[in-house]
């Protein structure tokens, strides 16, 4: 059986896993990641590299750059990282530049890479729907009629799957990073604009970005005490 997991990233594009448990197998398709708390950022990044190595010879630091769409003197730092590990080499190419490729450590280091990077957000997904269940049933107890989320990632669909379970109303949902796009045929607004929706709670709807969502809401007037998250501080 396969099992496909895909996360978007703040342009709009996917990191798309698929894990054979029959073969063993793990497929990366990479066209970048949204930012991470800082304990899974180097895990993520190395992940990225190694993909990317593995699909295509020869690639440069600059060209490692362009893919990932981080900055030069990362790329740098993280392919050290790797080198000294044992899982890319470097070769010298014309016009005084440097190629790297994957070692046999390398392939083996993304596939295991990859299957942890499934396993947590296979994690995240169990955990975050039964949380969001408990909080919107918690809710709907209380007399609420209708909740704003705040977060347009893949985190805000399966709440909103969850929250179909309930008979709350969800009333717009606010992204800056998204707005304009559309979700849940609703169109996302900047979260400034939250005070435009008649709501009682909001939900924080994204994992790696809530705590920016959480000062932008703030800073938007929103009372502290109505905003719920079902995760950590990501400190």
């Amino acid at each position: 059986m396969a099992i496909q997991f895909q996360i978007m990233n703040k342009k709009k594009s996917f990191i798309s896993l698929t894990w054979n448990n029959t073969s063993g197998n793990v497929h990366i398709m990479n066209n970048g990641l949204p930012g991470s708390p800082p304990s899974e950022t180097g895990r993520y990044r190395d992940l990225q590299i190694l993909d990317e190595l593995s699909n295509n010879d020869a690639l440069t630091q600059r060209d490692l750059s362009k893919r990932m769409g981080i900055a030069l003197g990362l790329v740098n730092s993280y392919l050290k990282n790797l080198i000294a590990k044992g899982y890319i080499t470097v070769k010298n190419i014309p016009s005084k530049r440097y190629a790297y490729y994957l070692t046999p450590n390398g392939f083996a280091e993304k596939t295991r890479l990859a299957y942890d990077l499934l396993q947590d957000y296979t994690r995240i997904y169990r955990e975050a729907k039964n949380n969001y269940r408990q909080l919107f049933f918690s809710l709907e107890r209380l007399g609420v009629k209708h909740l704003v989320f705040a977060g347009a990632d893949e985190v805000a669909e399966f709440a909103y799957i969850t929250l179909q379970e309930t008979n709350l109303e969800l009333a717009g949902v606010v992204d800056s990073d998204r707005a304009g796009d559309r979700l849940f045929r609703m169109e996302i607004e900047p979260v400034e604009h939250i005070r435009a929706f008649p709501h009682e709670h909001i939900i924080i709807t994204s994992y790696l970005k809530q705590d920016k969502i959480i000062r932008e809401l703030l800073q938007a007037g929103a009372d502290r005490k109505n905003i719920h998250t079902i995760f950590s501080p990501q400190g």
